[in-house]
């Protein structure tokens, strides 16, 4: 148990060194989602038609709606970036020195999963105290709350970047995949607008948002920042984090890397 701690603890410190030394992966973490709050959600507020929303049991003006969709934004993308060092680690091979290591696989993917949720939620929570200062306040009780929702949502979304590295081989693409992903899951999710809003304009659009994995963890974050449990965005991101950690574990399996480099028998 000892060695399991100690490399949790060796990878959470790396990934935080690695974190502390590029400043400006903090600052864009904070200035893309401040940029829609302030700036875009004007626009879209008054293109939509949704000065308020009613989306459960109360009403909410637009600029509290996307705060939940801007958080699950920074988790997405800390999600991709730190999959992206992942790939520069296959390339000079410390991912490869990382994996031969005694301890099971699946741990040590894990521990460096954790790692980059534990950034994303350090990015997450100053966004949030940010958000505030310009006057766009959760109940108090939601900060709490929203904290394992966002645990979650930081590990599927994580997970997801983790099956993406897995598949690709070079760094120079892995830009483009993740940009593959990411605004597709984005902008087809409740993050930005609700699904009775995208129905209005395609019922196959809204049900493409619907099961959006993203959406679920949207949702769930959303409903934990007002003190509400949310089981169903729950379960499926539950079942999100199971199903793209378990395909990245094949992804990283070294037999099959040791099978594609002798090729077919």
């Amino acid at each position: 148990m000892k060695g399991y701690l100690v490399a949790l603890q060796a990878i959470t410190l790396r990934e935080a060194q690695r974190f502390v030394h590029q400043r400006g992966r903090f600052l864009s973490a904070l200035v893309r989602p401040l940029v829609w709050l302030v700036v875009f959600a004007a626009g879209f507020r008054a293109a939509l038609g949704l000065s308020i929303i009613p989306p459960y049991q109360t009403y909410i003006t637009y600029e509290v709606y996307i705060v939940p969709g801007l958080c699950g934004m920074i988790q997405l993308f800390n999600g991709m970036q730190s999959s992206l060092s992942l790939v520069y680690d296959q390339e000079m091979g410390s991912m490869r020195l990382l994996l031969t290591s005694p301890l099971p696989r699946g741990w040590l993917l894990f521990c460096k999963l954790a790692a980059g949720v534990a950034v994303s939620l350090l990015q997450v929570y100053v966004f949030l105290a940010i958000a505030a200062a310009f006057g766009i306040e959760m109940p108090l009780w939601g900060y709490v709350a929203a904290f394992p929702a966002l645990v979650l949502s930081g590990l599927m979304l994580g997970a997801l970047g983790l099956l993406v590295s897995s598949t690709v081989k070079q760094f120079e693409n892995f830009a483009g995949v993740m940009n593959f992903v990411i605004f597709p899951m984005f902008f087809l999710s409740t993050a930005l607008y609700p699904l009775w809003k995208m129905a209005e304009s395609s019922d196959l659009l809204r049900d493409i948002c619907a099961v959006n994995p993203f959406t679920q963890a949207v949702e769930l974050i959303r409903f934990a920042l007002y003190g509400q449990l949310a089981l169903w965005p729950l379960l499926w991101v539950i079942l999100g984090f199971v199903a793209f950690f378990g395909l990245a574990l094949l992804g990283y399996d070294p037999a099959k890397g040791l099978r594609m480099r002798r090729g077919p028998p």
